[in-house]
This record gives structure tokens, sequence and C-alpha cells, in this order.
């Protein structure tokens, strides 16, 4: 299980990266969580770091990264 930190997003409540596999792991505040595989570090930090991490999500993660909810 990949631990997530809290971001200050309207629509994602939480955000975990695990370095081994490069998984990513978005839990949005509806509930739902998805994963995303083979993410570069970079982009994990990244969008931990935006100033808005659903629209980081969206264009950065979402059209590069295979992913499946969970």
């Amino acid at each position: 299980m990949v631990k997530r930190h809290h971001v200050a997003s309207s629509a994602i409540a939480s955000v975990g990266y695990d370095d081994a596999s490069g998984t990513l792991e978005v839990e949005f505040r509806s509930g739902e969580l998805y994963r995303y595989f083979d993410v570069d570090p970079s982009d994990a930090d990244d969008l931990l770091e935006a100033e808005s991490p659903g629209t980081y999500l969206n264009e950065w993660i979402k059209p590069r990264y295979r992913c499946e909810h969970v």
C-alpha cells in the first residue's frame, strides 16, 4: 500500500507515490481511487507541488500514463 499525502485541491483528497514500482495513487474527494503506472518520479513530485493538483493531473498525468480504477 502506498502512503498518501493530503493535497490542497477541491477534487483530489490525497496523492501517494511508490518509488520502487513507479506507481502513483490518487484518491479523489468522491472516495474513488486510481493507480497510474510507470510514472516518472519528477511527474509525481510536480503533482504534489502543483498549485492546482487537479489541473496538473488532467494535463500531465492522465494523457501519459496507464491507469486503473481501484
